[in-house]
């Protein structure tokens, strides 16, 4: 990792790694990451040709994590990124994220397109009006027998969930109260090692396994004595990631949660088309973020690329470095050449 520096942006101080060179590339983590999720990516991009800026994102790592639950919604989150690049005197970056640094990524060109030259996605697909955890790929293991659901995009998608998830799925349980908040900050280590697991099944598994796993029941439960899959982590990453966690605990990560509703409604009105080329990377085995939901992206997203990594689960940065490295460095040299 090059080193960090502060940069403020937006009213706020984000800790900030940067390699200059080339065309602007913004990496944007995902939850519970930091910027170090990225390791892997920033050498093989500088010696290509790009200048590399890598956030510990709003409630992150070493950067500001503000009390209030709306300092976390769209509209400040974008907001930082485009005072980053202004800070930078960036006119235009690519902005690659992974998990929810890839919902960011997408929001980016609806709300700021002129500051955005194209997107990576990595594992996150582009699904309009934050209707992803609403997909029939993943509702349809929950739904009785006969039932079928299609979201609506004028209904908040959190009222959505509710009649059709568990209050134990994590992104319900993240909106009811801080019990997962207290859970997760009393063993910062476990929970983190728990949450970078690989080999966890695979989406044709899906409609086979227990009713919390198809909840998606995640997070703020008692941890097992013996982990399912394998760790994605090192002992050396882990202890990174722990010593690198933000002072304030999960509570501001999942604060990002807690604004679903707001962010829709703020959308509402907004195209949802992508017009800024795109690439998506998907991972094979991602049981939440799987390839067969990018399936439509074509008819919102025009000028898009799509590839999957192969035996790969969630975090694919991590996971797969190498392949996520070709794909990006390919589609970066074919779409925004280095100096």
């Amino acid at each position: 990792m090059p080193p960090s520096r502060i940069v403020t942006t937006n009213g706020i101080k984000l800790s900030v790694h940067e390699a200059v060179s080339g065309p602007a590339v913004v990496l944007l983590h995902g939850f519970p990451g930091i910027a170090f999720t990225w390791r892997h990516q920033i050498p093989e991009f500088v010696a290509a040709g790009y200048r590399v800026i890598v956030p510990d994102l709003r409630g992150y790592g070493k950067s500001d994590a503000p009390t209030a639950v709306e300092d976390y919604d769209i509209a400040h989150l974008t907001a930082d990124l485009v005072g980053l690049l202004d800070a930078l005197s960036i006119p235009k970056a690519v902005f690659m994220g992974h998990d929810w640094g890839g919902l960011l990524a997408w929001q980016m060109p609806l709300f700021h397109e002129d500051r955005v030259a194209g997107v990576i996605a990595v594992n996150t697909p582009f699904i309009p009006h934050w209707m992803l955890w609403l997909h029939p790929e993943l509702v349809k293991a929950v739904l009785p027998d006969g039932q079928s659901f299609v979201a609506d995009p004028k209904v908040d998608p959190i009222a959505q969930m509710r009649g059709i998830y568990s209050p134990e799925m994590y992104v319900l349980k993240f909106q009811n109260g801080k019990s997962a908040d207290t859970a997760m900050d009393k063993d910062p280590r476990g929970t983190l090692r728990a949450s970078y697991r690989k080999d966890l099944g695979t989406p044709k598994d899906w409609g086979n396994l227990p009713a919390e796993v198809a909840n998606m029941e995640y997070y703020g439960k008692p941890l097992p004595e013996k982990l399912p899959g394998k760790d994605v982590l090192n002992a050396q990453e882990l202890e990174h990631y722990v010593q690198q966690s933000n002072p304030a605990g999960f509570t501001p990560a999942i604060n990002w949660y807690r604004n679903i509703s707001r962010n829709w409604k703020a959308g509402l009105d907004v195209d949802q088309n992508i017009h800024v080329p795109s690439l998506m990377i998907s991972a094979e085995n991602d049981v939440v973020l799987r390839p067969s939901m990018t399936d439509q992206m074509g008819a919102y997203v025009k000028d898009l690329e799509k590839h999957v990594v192969p035996d790969c689960w969630h975090w694919t940065p991590e996971e797969k470095p190498q392949e996520v490295n070709r794909l990006a460095v390919s589609w970066l040299s074919r779409r925004f050449p280095p100096y």
